[in-house]
């Protein structure tokens, strides 16, 4: 019987060898290799020194139009699916290993912000659908430059949709900002790297507590965008617009009206505006006129899942909450919109903006 030579030196080349070897492919992995034979609707992949990789089935229908084309020694890069099938090969995916491919790239361009001229291909309310190397994306009208933007004066979604058709057919030049395969989703901006470094410098020049003179250039359901310098606009959110509930922004302001704003917030190349701040608070003077368990009158404003907000001031408003009735439908019979009624402040807290009524113990 021949004895295995197992000496420390034998050992150490041993361990050596096996820290030298590449670690085996796993499924998900990309690999490349030499197609060694091409059968009838197969080809093999020269995966050495792991095996034969082969591409088969409905692996081979997905890409048979890429095959077809394929020759013995070219090389050639496939997904592995399985790393040994019953007969000992690895199978391949070359369709997979397209995509894993092009969302690599995605991952790449996302970091170099590299631009690209892409195709309008449909438009919806929402935006914009571009295609990118097969995989198709979407471009949000908030992304879109200001040229593009749809500028609809009572914001009209209908309205706003035939501004985003007109640029169906048209290239746009884009960035990728988000690319996730897992998801499959792809998001485009049309705010160059150029343009979005322009904007960061006109940015830093302001601060927050600057109040400065704008033009309103844009209403939408969630505020109103003011431009206060060429090139440079913010966004008055709806709850900046008041103190007092605004439920439609176009019903306070309309594009080209002048007003004065306050810069609220400064973040890399966007500016966040108040108009509100710039008014005095009316929750201030109230700390100085109520008081809790008070009686006062209030005008139901507005219902929610709470139950309805009463109006005891312009800019002043508490809850009703909804367990003082049955059901909301007994609360909207008891309480209507517009409507003047008899309350008890059972919390008042104006330093925080919040106020609670009771209108079962003030009309008990």
């Amino acid at each position: 019987m021949t004895e295995t030579n197992t000496t420390p030196e034998n050992i150490g080349v041993m361990q050596k060898f096996i820290n030298e070897s590449p670690e085996p492919p796993k499924v998900g992995d990309v690999v490349e290799g030499t197609v060694s034979a091409i059968g009838r609707a197969r080809v093999f992949v020269d995966l050495s020194p792991f095996g034969t990789g082969l591409i088969y089935g409905r692996e081979y229908m997905n890409a048979r139009d890429i095959l077809r084309k394929v020759s013995v020694g070219d090389t050639i890069g496939g997904k592995i699916v399985d790393t040994g099938n019953e007969d000992g090969y690895i199978e391949l995916s070359l369709k997979e290993a397209r995509q894993a491919l092009i969302w690599s790239d995605a991952e790449a361009a996302v970091k170099n912000q590299t631009v690209f001229s892409l195709l309008v291909k449909e438009a919806n309310k929402g935006g914009l659908i571009l295609e990118w190397q097969g995989v198709q994306g979407f471009l949000p009208a908030s992304q879109l430059s200001t040229e593009n933007y749809p500028r609809v004066a009572d914001g009209d979604k209908d309205k706003i949709l035939t501004e985003l058709n007109s640029l169906v057919g048209k290239f746009l030049s884009v960035v990728i900002i988000t690319a996730e395969a897992k998801e499959n989703k792809m998001i485009f901006s049309e705010k160059s790297q150029q343009e979005k470094e322009n904007k960061e410098e006109k940015v830093s020049r302001y601060e927050v507590g600057d109040v400065l003179d704008g033009e309103v250039t844009g209403t939408v359901d969630f505020g109103v965008f003011v431009r206060v310098e060429d090139g440079l606009e913010g966004l008055v959110h709806i709850s900046e617009l008041d103190w007092g509930l605004v439920e439609n922004p176009r019903t306070l302001y309309k594009i080209g009206d002048k007003v004065k704003v306050k810069v609220i917030e400064v973040k890399d190349d966007k500016i966040s505006l108040s108009i509100k701040q710039l008014k005095e608070n009316p929750w201030v003077t109230a700390a100085d006129k109520y008081k809790k368990d008070q009686m006062v009158e209030g005008v139901i404003i507005k219902f929610n899942k709470h139950g309805a907000l009463a109006s005891i001031e312009e800019g002043v408003a508490g809850l009703v909450h909804i367990s003082e009735f049955e059901s909301e439908q007994k609360l909207k019979d008891t309480l209507s919109l517009g409507n003047v009624y008899k309350f008890k402040i059972t919390l008042f807290e104006p330093a925080n903006q919040r106020m609670t009524l009771s209108f079962k113990e003030a009309n008990a």
